[in-house]
């Protein structure tokens, strides 16, 4: 049976974080490099200074408690007894549809905080009350506040089973899956695992690639185009991919015990995949980009957390969508996303129902444009409920 859950800190973990923070050792730069060589060292700094100096994550953390809590434990994938942190949040309407919001690296369940309010009690922020959702957030495995996996498989396809085995435990005949990064390809895989109960599937993330019997003759100017810029990408932004799929252990001790490197380590993903412009605060304050990092920083789970790109490397034939899902699919397309893959490729493995092109918003919609997004999850389940 879930169990009530509030965050609570210790008063010791907070200090160990300042000391650590003062005592950091900051490394050299290239004069005048900016953001080339990787995060920004003067950024970095002035963004430790305020985590020392002025962030409160007390208040912080009364914000994210604001949000119903709960853990409990669920046996899926010949995982027995495992512990799910999630947030409930009840809708209000006449008849709310259960949705499974799944987050992505390197983010948490904080992502949902600016589109829970919406989604659940539309009314109270301008809605339809029959489009309500009664919102579950679950945190990944080995992300927040689930347990940190001690064994290895835990990748997406685990994950789905055990979201549905949640979903089960929770009473839910009916419920919607909605999803980014790594909780586009969870969402998708939950709502392949679960036909019976998932009525669709709802992403901010397209991930498809050209179907494998087109052949490159038969490519358009636009996938060319697409494809180039794909490959552009994985040579020069893909770094991180390569050392969390093959050694996340080795990475773990700088960023489990830094929290200048933690911070370095994420920020430059948030500033890079977002629609900010280089301006990383143009899109997320200081309060808002140390929430997160803080969730990673006194839970202890980048480590854990990396290790989903090992597992998707390792096992790719477990943790990715094989034949074409059934299930209605609906896609939110944000246009600094980091992969915007042509529509017939993803028609080619979905059901796609809606395909909504934005011109603003990135990587991390909901917190991003979470006005848009909430839009759109409305727009899709409204002829499925």
């Amino acid at each position: 049976m879930p169990e009530p859950f509030a965050i609570d800190v210790s008063e010791s973990e907070i200090r160990d974080l300042k000391r650590r923070l003062a005592q950091t050792r900051w490394p050299s730069e290239v004069e005048s490099s900016g953001w080339r060589y990787g995060s920004n060292p003067g950024y970095i700094r002035e963004l430790c200074e305020y985590w020392l100096n002025e962030f409160d994550w007390p208040a912080q953390q009364a914000r994210l408690n604001e949000m119903p809590q709960f853990t409990t434990l669920v046996s899926a994938d010949g995982v027995e007894d495992y512990t799910i942190h999630f947030v409930l949040q009840e809708g209000t309407g006449p008849d709310p549809l259960p949705l499974i919001f799944t987050h992505g690296w390197p983010g948490s369940f904080y992502e949902v905080s600016k589109i829970i309010g919406p989604l659940a009690d539309p009314a109270a922020h301008g809605g339809d009350p029959a489009d309500a959702f009664t919102v579950v957030a679950p945190s990944l495995p080995g992300y927040g506040f689930s347990e940190i996996p001690e064994s290895g498989g835990f990748g997406h396809m685990r994950t789905a089973r055990l979201w549905k085995a949640l979903m089960a435990e929770l009473g839910f005949e009916r419920y919607g899956a909605q999803g980014g990064d790594i909780g586009a390809g969870v969402s998708a895989l939950t709502a392949h695992e679960d036909p019976e109960h998932c009525i669709g599937l709802q992403s901010n993330m397209a991930n498809s690639r050209p179907p494998a019997d087109r052949s490159e003759a038969d490519w358009s100017d636009e996938e060319r185009a697409i494809i180039a810029r794909m490959q552009d990408w994985q040579i020069n932004e893909a770094a991180y991919q390569w050392i969390q799929g093959t050694r996340p252990q080795t990475l773990s001790y700088g960023l489990t015990d830094s929290p200048a490197g933690l911070a370095a380590w994420i920020v430059e993903k948030w500033r890079s995949w977002s629609d900010c412009g280089g301006d990383i605060e143009s899109r997320f304050s200081k309060d808002e980009i140390l929430t997160n990092i803080s969730i990673y920083w006194f839970t202890r789970t980048m480590n854990s957390a990396t290790r989903f790109y090992y597992e998707r490397r390792q096992h790719p034939e477990r943790n990715a969508l094989s034949g074409r899902l059934q299930t209605p699919a609906g896609f939110s397309v944000f246009p600094h996303e980091i992969f915007g893959p042509h529509r017939s490729w993803v028609e080619a493995e979905y059901d796609v129902r809606q395909w909504s092109v934005h011109d603003r918003g990135g990587h991390f919609a909901a917190l991003e444009e979470p006005e848009l997004l909430v839009s759109d999850i409305r727009e899709f389940f409204r002829p499925l409920r």
